[in-house]
């Protein structure tokens, strides 16, 4: 059971790692093409956010491991 609940979570993980990815890539693009002065600095912050999103994942997929293995269960 707890395989499962470690495949469901991995892929919950997965999607909502690339959907929030992709807002972001979505939101950067916009501003860029309103301020191109700006690029520089939004840029800079959209890779920053972009890596807090996959080390949240990554998190994530490590709990996955964890549960699929069994190796929090006594």
């Amino acid at each position: 059971m707890s395989a499962l609940a470690a495949g469901i979570g991995a892929g919950i993980i997965a999607f909502s790692a690339a959907f929030g990815i992709g807002m972001i890539g979505k939101s950067a693009t916009e501003s860029i093409a309103r301020q191109p002065e700006a690029a520089g600095d939004i840029r800079g912050a959209m890779l920053l956010t972009a890596v807090f999103i996959e080390g949240v994942a990554l998190i994530g997929a490590i709990v996955c491991i964890i549960l699929a293995l069994g190796l929090g269960a006594d």
